[in-house]
């Protein structure tokens, strides 16, 4: 179970339409139980807005505590949106040069340090990961976190002069829709779980 959440979120989910919150099937309501079901990135959350709890399904997994913050405020806030082909980082983001640095460094080390030099073990996690090559760097990958937006993960080997090298970018449209803090959410949720999924 998840218990990090703004109790905010939780309240503003509780006086919400239903209808509104899972409108073109991005969550599915229970009336009877007054919860939502909600599938991002091939795990499914049950959020109960008067509980102010989030529980996956299955049980046994956790995600990174930030990403539950992300969940809600792509239930609440962000509206549909049909992404492009315009890959940015997030330095590109209006004020994203300041703000990802020092503690909002987006964690991307953590994949290059799991893979280090081994390209097909991160090949082999991406595809794990249901992700759809893209011809960049050494390989890349693109993710649907969900069907509006999806990041793309970049990898290079390192070799004797250099280390291993990893990046993420971003759909250009995510410029009108989320804020820097909420893309920070999800961006250390994708880094870290490679890092989960390759110590498996």
């Amino acid at each position: 179970m998840i218990k990090w959440v703004a109790r905010r979120y939780f309240s503003e989910l509780a006086a919400a339409v239903p209808e509104h919150i899972c409108r073109n099937n991005r969550a599915v309501y229970d009336t009877a139980g007054g919860t939502y079901s909600v599938r991002l990135w091939n795990e499914t959350y049950a959020v109960d807005p008067k509980l102010e709890t989030i529980v996956t399904s299955p049980g046994d997994f956790v995600p990174q505590e930030y990403f539950p913050v992300f969940l809600m405020y792509y239930l609440l806030h962000i509206e549909d949106n049909r992404p492009g082909t315009d890959w940015i980082s997030e330095k590109d983001l209006p004020g994203g040069a300041t703000f990802f640095r020092g503690p909002h460094l987006i964690p991307t080390a953590l994949i290059a340090n799991t893979f280090a030099n081994n390209l097909q073990a991160f090949i082999d996690t991406c595809h794990a990961l249901n992700g759809e090559p893209l011809q960049l760097a050494d390989a890349a990958f693109k993710f649907e976190i969900t069907p509006e937006i999806p990041v793309a993960i970049l990898y290079w080997s390192g070799d004797e002069d250099f280390p291993a090298e990893a990046k993420m970018l971003f759909d250009r449209s995510m410029i009108d829709f989320m804020p820097l803090d909420i893309v920070f959410a999800l961006a250390v949720e994708v880094c870290d779980r490679f890092r989960r999924l390759a110590e498996q």
